[in-house]
């Protein structure tokens, strides 16, 4: 079974990518799964069961969405060697632009979109800078221009990843990403294999429940400005 992660900021239009790219993937006879990872809440779910495709939807609650997808990959994957799925598809939201969601070894793709503004790509962290491929969406609503400059700074950010444009409502661009889905490698397990790069730092006072503000309330990761 291949594993791709795709991971982006809310509403940059992953799931209507991952729809693009997989409708032509499951007419050849792949059996496709996925796996959506959130914060609160979701219904990208119902858009894959009326396309016909198996989810599961994982939702962090009041936990890092990174800890959360770490501590339910491996039982995804697992779900999906009994599911017996050609290719399944992790989708998770970069909350806070510093997520990393990205595993060595396996196909990483980050989605972003042009309306988020050209500097963007210089505030997205490791799911930007260590993705294999990153999806540029939305161009149709911007300028030659904007997207060529965008386009250029994502090069600038991560040098060796495939840029791709394509139009989540069309599909138009979509071919080449398919391409890159099916040259996945293969896995059956991620025990002992690692992340890209380290998760948000975390286990401060205030991720165990305090609420209280005040130096004396905080303890653990904690770092200040120097207001001097």
């Amino acid at each position: 079974m291949k594993l791709i992660t795709v991971a982006g900021p809310p509403s940059c239009g992953k799931t209507s990518i991952i729809l693009r790219a997989i409708e032509p993937l499951i007419a050849a006879g792949l059996k496709v799964g996925v796996v959506k990872f959130d914060c609160l809440t979701s219904d990208d779910y119902l858009r894959y069961e009326q396309a016909g495709i198996e989810v599961k939807t994982g939702l962090a609650g009041g936990l890092c969405p990174d800890h959360f997808f770490i501590a339910n990959i491996e039982q995804a994957v697992q779900w999906g060697q009994r599911e017996e799925f050609d290719l399944l598809i992790s989708e998770s939201a970069g909350l806070c632009n510093r997520c990393s969601p990205h595993i060595k070894d396996v196909m990483a793709v980050c989605v972003i979109d042009h309306l988020s503004g050209v500097h963007t790509p210089r505030k997205i962290g490791p799911m930007l800078k260590s993705a294999d491929v990153v999806v540029l969406t939305k161009g149709d609503i911007v300028s030659q221009a904007e997207r060529e400059v965008f386009a250029f700074r994502v090069r600038q950010v991560n040098p060796k990843a495939a840029v791709l444009p394509v139009n989540g409502l069309t599909g138009q661009g979509t071919l080449l990403l398919q391409r890159h889905f099916q040259s996945a490698a293969a896995v059956t397990t991620l025990n002992d294999m690692r992340l890209r790069f380290t998760m948000p730092a975390a286990l401060c006072s205030y991720c165990l429940g305090e609420t209280r503000i005040g130096p004396d309330c905080q303890i653990g990761n904690i770092k200040t400005m120097d207001f001097s």
